[in-house]
């Protein structure tokens, strides 16, 4: 990379579009913008410019930054024709600001703590392994999508959260639609009601009868603080976890495989040493950054960023994975190095809103790297790489589909 690129090599539309052929590098542009103005006012598909922030360090000096508001969804800017003033959902950890989602926080906090999350891991392993079973039992090539990578955190999620598993299939379709970018607005608004709906109906019946789960532990915790959550505070939450509990663990788990399927130097190193996956976690979350279209924020204050001033009212993008990519954070940032010390990557946002469940991810992620390689030491794409199809239209990135076999 140059550090003086022509400006005709910078972007001035978001998102851009992946180099052709490099499906798990992030969209041109963010290398020369990170070597020239390391800022750019972009437009964006729901309409309004906003400013793209794409060095590492200053990736988390604005995510950290208390003048920045959360008020617009962190991923609205990548949807056409959505509202930017709609009224924010009472209970939305996503897009609430200072005290009141320092509260709804501190209540979700102790369900991901490393001893929670250590709790679930004899069950964790235990659905990695049955899932395996099931796919050596295949006769042909498998889907690793729907077989492996998508049940196994839903079913994690759902036992957690006191979701019923049998309606596993209603969920995912619906979480489907609304992780999408380009989906007609009132298919989103119906399956937004009925998924709010399907919710509802789950919180009343925990508010009834309190079970050894999740939501009713909220339901509890709020009640003893003197601060009880309400329906459709219980309802919001319910739905951000339930979505980000499996949309992101299943992707990637199925595109991280894939990326070691291209890299089968890094495979072989990962299947021989089981020390390696936890510096793997990092690095594959580093370098395939799955929350594609980075973090949207408004600007509450002016801020002064060299000789610009982002005005109070703007909006800025904090791209994860160009932050990701920055040489000055990661040297030879778009190789996949399983040996490198990752662990300070922007995979799960940085400040306050920072991922809550990346502890439950990531030993996710620790037993399926530990176990799925090792006990299908042959696996393969059971399709030309040139045919595999990626999510470019969904917040998450990830494969529509991974057929794979293996030596029988």
């Amino acid at each position: 990379m140059t550090e003086t690129p022509t400006t005709e090599a910078l972007p001035t539309d978001f998102p851009a579009v992946r180099p052709s052929g490099c499906p798990f590098d992030p969209a041109t542009g963010y290398a020369a913008l990170r070597g020239h103005q390391r800022i750019a006012k972009v437009a964006t598909p729901v309409g309004v410019d906003a400013w793209v922030f794409s060095r590492y360090d200053e990736v988390r000096k604005v995510l950290a930054d208390p003048r920045l508001s959360s008020r617009v969804a962190p991923s609205t800017h990548v949807v056409p024709g959505a509202d930017l003033e709609r009224e924010v959902e009472s209970g939305s950890i996503l897009q609430s600001d200072g005290e009141r989602h320092a509260y709804l926080r501190r209540l979700l906090t102790s369900e991901f703590t490393v001893k929670r999350v250590q709790a679930l891991r004899p069950r964790i392993q235990e659905l990695v392994e049955e899932h395996i079973d099931a796919l050596l039992a295949h006769e042909g090539p498998v889907d690793l999508v729907q077989a492996f990578a998508l049940p196994i955190p839903s079913l994690v999620i759902c036992e957690l959260l006191g979701v019923p598993y049998a309606d596993r299939a209603e969920f995912q379709e619906r979480s489907a639609v609304l992780v999408s970018v380009d989906k007609p607005e009132d298919e989103v608004m119906r399956v937004n009601e009925e998924l709010g709906e399907y919710m509802a109906g789950l919180v009343q019946r925990k508010q009834a009868v309190r079970e050894d789960d999740l939501l009713s532990r909220l339901i509890t915790r709020s009640e003893e603080q003197e601060q009880p959550l309400t329906i459709e505070e219980l309802v919001s939450i319910g739905i951000t976890l339930l979505i980000a509990g499996h949309e992101t663990t299943a992707n990637m788990i199925a595109l991280s495989t894939l990326a070691l399927l291209r890299t089968p130097e890094q495979l072989d190193a990962l299947r021989d040493d089981p020390a390696l996956a936890k510096p793997a976690i990092e690095e594959l979350l580093r370098y395939l950054s799955v929350v594609q279209f980075g973090v949207f924020r408004q600007v509450m204050e002016d801020i002064p960023f060299g000789d610009e001033t982002i005005q109070a009212g703007d909006y800025l993008i904090a791209a994860l994975s160009s932050g990701n990519r920055d040489e000055r954070a990661f040297p030879d940032p778009d190789q996949l190095d399983l040996t490198r010390k990752a662990s300070a990557h922007l995979a799960f946002g940085f400040g306050p809103h920072q991922c809550l469940g990346q502890q439950l991810a990531g030993v996710e992620l620790y037993e399926v790297y530990t176990r799925l390689y090792r006990r299908i030491p042959t696996l393969r794409l059971a399709i030309p790489f040139e045919d595999v199809e990626f999510k470019d239209n969904t917040l998450v990135y990830g494969v529509k589909a991974l057929p794979v076999t293996w030596d029988r």
